[in-house]
């Protein structure tokens, strides 16, 4: 690499004080290997410099032959002259082989030819009196990258004889530390050269704060938070907000009662759902209407509903549980929503806990995803 680099420097300092184009001045050497030194001399200050980016086309091994012995049709065009009784079209896959069908259906567009029976005739007295315009187009584009006739470019294109590609090159301009020689700069400060005081006149490598450093060995999202970190990121692309779901211990009022689930419902038994010792008990909501209102539902039937005609227990209302489903999040933000009635979207992703027996198909706690869409804030009319 410093043999790369001393041969920059000096090219730099014969051009004056710039190269304008890369490719003239280092023609054998790869864009990449050229701008790996260049970057180099940049971080000593040596030098600065400009990528130019080009588009142009290539040529592949076909095009090549065109190029260098005319086109498909061409090659007929002169197969068909030198029979004097006319060409076979049964030999033409012979004396062009898989390119026979291209050549003959384009010598006939152009004109250049003619059927006679089972046979190929020339139209015209002599190949010289007839533009072989895909070979020259092809020799235009070996030589400028490019066609001026867009037209001609795209036909090309479809026949698969060009094929487009990028190229780098650098204007490279003198810096302020410019030199013709390289000096080896230190990295590091070494007790040998505090001991010896060389640190004083050492000339020191600058930091490149862009560069990114090495990344450290570290681990990985779980496979659960990495499906329910997509899940979030879906909701939140389609206008959702996410709802509060830090609160794994519900009273039974908003984990059942809210819900209406009655309260001699199995799934409020001890076998399906986790009760909490300590504590035990929960404080009432401070809506009392709401409260009532809930009781009522419940008890005596309202708001159109005849009730499940029970006697509603505050006691078990307010028993402490493991919420058993994410929807008493739901009901508290639809109760929330009410003071504030408009349009939301709601989603919730988090874990839930059932009293099952554990086994290979079954925990105690599993994740919910949870979505709701009110247009108004009373919950008959969510979604």
């Amino acid at each position: 690499m410093s043999e790369l680099q001393l041969n920059i420097l000096k090219t730099l300092d014969a051009a004056g004080s710039k190269i304008e184009d890369s490719s003239i001045a280092f023609p054998d050497v790869p864009s990449q290997t050229l701008q790996a030194a260049l970057n180099s001399l940049v971080a000593r200050s040596m030098i600065t410099y400009k990528t130019n980016e080009f588009e142009k086309y290539l040529l592949n091994d076909e095009a090549k032959d065109i190029v260098n012995n005319g086109s498909h049709e061409f090659r007929l065009l002169n197969k068909v002259l030198e029979s004097l009784e006319g060409l076979k079209i049964s030999e033409v896959d012979s004396v062009l082989g898989k390119n026979g069908k291209i050549g003959q259906a384009r010598a006939f567009k152009s004109g250049w030819i003619a059927k006679d029976g089972d046979k190929l005739i020339a139209k015209v007295s002599n190949s010289n009196d007839v533009k072989d315009s895909t070979s020259e187009q092809l020799k235009e584009i070996e030589k400028t990258g490019t066609l001026s006739n867009k037209k001609d470019l795209t036909e090309l294109k479809k026949r698969k004889l060009i094929t487009l590609s990028k190229t780098f090159t650098f204007t490279i301009l003198k810096g302020d530390e410019f030199a013709l020689e390289l000096k080896q700069l230190e990295t590091d400060i070494t007790s040998d050269m505090i001991a010896s005081g060389s640190w004083k006149t050492a000339q020191f490598k600058p930091y490149n704060f862009n560069s990114e450093g090495v990344y450290p060995n570290s681990g990985a999202l779980h496979p659960l938070n990495k499906v329910r970190e997509e899940f979030r990121q879906i909701f939140f692309s389609m206008g959702f907000s996410e709802m509060p779901t830090n609160q794994y211990v519900e009273s039974g009022f908003w984990n059942f009662d809210t819900l209406f689930v009655p309260q001699q419902h199995p799934a409020r038994d001890l076998q399906d759902t986790f009760y909490l010792k300590d504590p035990a008990r929960a404080k009432e909501p401070q809506d009392k209407t709401y409260w009532e209102n809930i009781k009522a539902v419940h008890q005596d039937g309202a708001y159109g509903s005849i009730g499940y005609r029970y006697p509603w227990k505050a006691e078990e209302s307010l028993r402490t549980v493991l919420r058993t489903h994410t929807t008493a999040i739901s009901a508290a933000m639809l109760k929330k929503l009410a003071a504030d009635p408009k349009p939301t979207r709601l989603f919730s992703i988090d874990r839930v806990f059932r009293n099952e027996a554990v086994d290979a198909t079954h925990l105690a706690e599993f994740h919910q995803v949870e979505e709701d869409g009110c247009q108004r804030s009373k919950i008959q009319t969510c979604l």
